[in-house]
């Protein structure tokens, strides 16, 4: 197979790239050039390494990289010999990375020794203590039981880590021909990747899909966006999210097109999909008025849906009016009884469909889907005729920017500071990121708090965009409530930001 559009699964795709586009330059940087060629050859080193080093199919191996030629290579080289691929975000402070790691299972872990503004050895050795003593590989370590070795770039590499090259050189233990048989067991209905986004709560929230999900989505993308040879496309998104891989670098790919990248856009990219910002210039021009980005997610690993017309200001500034959906995709728009709502209703929209997710890592699928196989997206629509009409979210996320936060893992780690009795986080509506987070906090009696303080603490140990744009102290009694003792939501939000902008 020689035509990147027929892949099925990771190892297809890597090697159909390589045949059809060679030396063509695949992904580029101020100081580097990958080449699809180079591609499949570092990659498939890398791959054999693996296999060499003990990681079988099914096992996760997280990568810390920012956007360049080493994350593609990684990926690569963990999803084509059968193993399962979990980016990290370049955004986890140490207690964020000690959950995602021990709640992803995680045998082994790429990443960087630093990047921008971030220590990746201290933050690490912050995320798992135990660290200090180890000498690892193998690591032993109670806080991450599957952890076996953490392998780092740079010239001077921790005991208790290996450098990337203690993986690449393994590779002379394994022949291509082992790699070749290895690959040939890897079918489209294997997790191919597993990306992490915040959930209802404070734990994880593990997004797996299978090689056959990616592979459609990227093929349906590619030709959506119309991306072809020439196509030469700057990353503004970071690849551990799946805006930026589908959007970007796998779609570009396909077509043997450029990934320009730059270390500002794993900073804080612009996000496509529900509460993000709308379609860029240079997509609005590609696309014509043909049609118009609407809603995607992690789950169903990017766009889904359409519109054939802009956006109605009165209802949205970036999403239009719902009429087209991805092809195989059955969609419903329900009440809270899964019972289909009437035109002219409100409802959540439930869907199922060929790039939805497998599942949720450590997740009941009972839960996950309903008995038919519907996932309900949260996303609140209203039934217009043939088509829909966004509302907004279900429940308490707040989308800041087209990140998700949770506002139970942001009140965790206020209540963790000395002198905070009681904390609230909400989403507050915001013109230009759709919300921004927004947090209430209670002082203990008797306790002065510092608004700076406070703030740059949850900067040390929440990513930048969970950290509170607007911050208010109350008293207990100032909190509005319902009779149930529940928090009014939209009334706190109302309150945040009056004080927020009283304070100036």
């Amino acid at each position: 197979m020689v035509d990147p559009t027929e892949a099925r699964t990771t190892p297809e795709f890597v090697r159909a790239l390589a045949s059809s586009y060679r030396e063509l330059p695949a992904v580029v940087t101020e100081h580097e050039t990958l080449t699809y060629a180079e591609l499949d050859r570092r990659s498939a080193l890398r791959a054999r390494g693996l296999l060499a080093r003990g990681v079988g199919k099914g096992t996760r191996v997280g990568f810390l990289f920012g956007n360049g030629p080493e994350w593609v290579i990684t990926w690569a080289a963990i999803a084509r010999m059968g193993a399962v691929p979990v980016p990290l975000s370049t955004f986890l402070k140490p207690p964020e990375l000690a959950r995602v790691v021990r709640h992803a299972d995680l045998q082994g872990v790429f990443a960087q020794s630093a990047f921008l503004a971030q220590d990746y050895l201290t933050a690490f050795t912050d995320a798992f203590p135990a660290l200090a003593h180890a000498s690892g590989p193998p690591l032993r370590m109670a806080a991450a039981p599957h952890l076996r070795w953490i392998a780092l770039t740079g010239d001077t590499v921790p005991g208790w880590a290996r450098s990337l090259e203690w993986i690449d050189e393994a590779a002379v233990e394994c022949d291509d021909d082992m790699l070749r048989s290895a690959e040939a067991e890897v079918h489209p209905d294997d997790p191919g990747m597993m990306i992490y986004t915040s959930g209802q709560s404070a734990a994880p929230k593990g997004v797996v899909h299978s090689h056959g999900t990616v592979m459609n989505k990227v093929h349906y993308l590619r030709y959506m966006l119309e991306f072809g040879p020439g196509s030469q496309n700057t990353a503004t998104m970071p690849f551990f999210w799946v805006g930026g891989l589908v959007m970007t670098l796998f779609t570009t790919m396909e077509a043997g097109g450029v990934v320009v990248c730059s270390d500002g856009a794993t900073r804080m990219g612009g996000v496509f999909g529900s509460g993000g910002k709308g379609p860029t210039e240079e997509m609005k021009e590609r696309q014509s008025v043909r049609l118009v980005i609407g809603l995607g997610m992690t789950e169903t690993f990017g766009m889904y849906s359409w519109g054939n017309e802009p956006p109605d200001p009165s209802r949205s500034q970036w999403c239009p009016r719902l009429t087209d959906f991805e092809a195989g995709y059955d969609v419903k728009v329900v009440d809270e009884a899964g019972t289909r709502v009437l035109d002219g209703e409100r409802g959540e929209i439930a869907l199922r469909g060929p790039t939805l997710m497998l599942g949720l890592h450590k997740v009941d699928r009972s839960v996950v889907f309903d008995a038919d196989g519907y996932y309900r997206t949260g996303d609140l629509v209203e039934v217009d005729g043939d088509g829909f009409h966004f509302v907004g979210r279900k429940g308490d996320m707040i989308k800041t920017s087209g990140a998700n936060v949770s506002p139970a893992e942001v009140e965790a780690e206020l209540m963790a500071i000395d002198g905070i009795a009681s904390a609230f986080v909400v989403g507050v509506d915001d013109d230009r990121r759709g919300q921004v987070v927004g947090a209430a906090v209670v002082p203990e009696a008797d306790v002065i708090l510092d608004r700076d303080e406070v703030l740059a603490t949850l900067r040390g140990r929440l990513s930048t965009y969970k950290v509170p744009r607007l911050l208010v102290f109350l008293g207990i009694d100032d909190v509005p409530q319902l009779p149930s003792l529940k928090v009014q939501k939209p009334e706190l939000a109302r309150m945040i930001r009056a004080r927020a902008e009283d304070r100036g």
